[in-house]
Formats: C-alpha cells, sequence, structure tokens
C-alpha cells in the first residue's frame, strides 16, 4: 500500500489541464490535495480498494489516477473538456495507473459505480453547476467524495440540497487547496483556499 508522502510525490509529475476554461471553472487540484481525498477515501473508509471508481469533471485526471494507484478495481475519468482528457491519459500513462478516460458531459454517464470522486465547480460563476454533479453523483454510486468551498452558507445549503438528491452527508473533512494562477486575473503564483471534503452516501429516497 502507498503511504500519502509517496502518493503525492507520484501526483506532483502530472501535468495540469493546458487552457483551463473560466466557463467550466476548471483548475488543476494540488497533489498533496488530491493525496488527502484519496487517503480519507481508502484508508479512513475503505471506498476506493477493489472497488469501481467515477471521476466526473476529471480534468488533468488527478484523482482517477491515485484512485487506479492505490488499487481500485476499475476508474472512469470523464471531462468535458477534450485538451484536459489528452493529458489525463498521458498522465495516466507515465504513472503506470489504469484508467478509462471519456470525454463528454456528466450527463452522458450511465452505470453503476461503488464509489465517485469530483472536484466539481463550486458555483462560483455558473450557480447550480456543483449541484448538478451532485445528482449525477448520485445516481450512479453508493457514495460520494465531493470538494467543495468552505463557507456557512455553502454547508447550510448542501445540508439542504442534498437530501433532496437522495444523498446524506456523512463526514465532512476540512482541506486547505492549493490553487496556482490558472487565469489572467490571478496576481499571485499560487492561493490558498478552504475546502471542505464531503463523504455523502445514497439512501433509498426519490430525488428531487
Amino acid at each position: 500500500m502507498l503511504r500519502k508522502k509517496h502518493l503525492a510525490i507520484l501526483l506532483s509529475q502530472i501535468r495540469p489541464i493546458p487552457h483551463p476554461k473560466f466557463k467550466w471553472e476548471s483548475y488543476t487540484l494540488d497533489a498533496e490535495s488530491a493525496a488527502n481525498i484519496i487517503y480519507v477515501a481508502a484508508c479512513v473508509h475503505d471506498d476506493i480498494r477493489c472497488k469501481k471508481i467515477i471521476d466526473l469533471g476529471c480534468g488533468s485526471g488527478i484523482l482517477a489516477i491515485a484512485a487506479s494507484l492505490f488499487g481500485a478495481e476499475s476508474v472512469v475519468g470523464v471531462d468535458i473538456d477534450k485538451e484536459a482528457i489528452i493529458v489525463a491519459v498521458e498522465n495516466a500513462i507515465n504513472l503506470g495507473a489504469k484508467v478509462d478516460f471519456i470525454v463528454g458531459d456528466i450527463g452522458c454517464v450511465r452505470g453503476h459505480f461503488d464509489t465517485t470522486l469530483m472536484n466539481p465547480p463550486f458555483g462560483s460563476w455558473h450557480k447550480g453547476a456543483d449541484v448538478n454533479f451532485l445528482k449525477k453523483a448520485l445516481e450512479i454510486s453508493n457514495v460520494v467524495y465531493s470538494l467543495h468551498k468552505h463557507s456557512p452558507s455553502v454547508k447550510e445549503f448542501l445540508s439542504r440540497r442534498i437530501p433532496k438528491l437522495g444523498g446524506v452527508i456523512d463526514k465532512i473533512y476540512g482541506m486547505e487547496i492549493t490553487i496556482g494562477r490558472t487565469y489572467e486575473f490571478h496576481r499571485r503564483r499560487q492561493y490558498t483556499v478552504k475546502a471542505d471534503l464531503y463523504r455523502i452516501i445514497r439512501v433509498n429516497i426519490s430525488s428531487s
């Protein structure tokens, strides 16, 4: 089994998304944060090893690749950005990870997975984008790990919305993610952003 530090070192080799699209709120998750997410999912809750995993909005493929390296039975990564998928495929090959990458909107996803991993749009620029990801994740998987902006208003909103989508919030893990200079309006080389990782369990109720 990989140690978290070793996993982070491996993930630091991942090439970022070459041309992040502002309309999709794209950015590359840093290696340390990705390793922390996988460590929680794999070692605290046993939701990775020998499981069928999907990464919605996979970008550079960092979470999907990490899941494969940590012993997932199978991994699928989906992203609407073709350029991101091309880089994700290269990243997986370079790290020896087995991931099936698909170019497409998350609405195209069908089937069933044990666990969804995702770093969805925060919905800062397109209201409801994060909810669309949560809705799809709870349609196709038993357990969801989803990263969201840390704020009381977001937490209150998700606490109300997730049950209506057929899920129950099991745990919330506070994190600090590092975002590099991604867009023209970014002035600093990197930013530290507080975020929350939600572990959500699907329950058998009607979504709305």
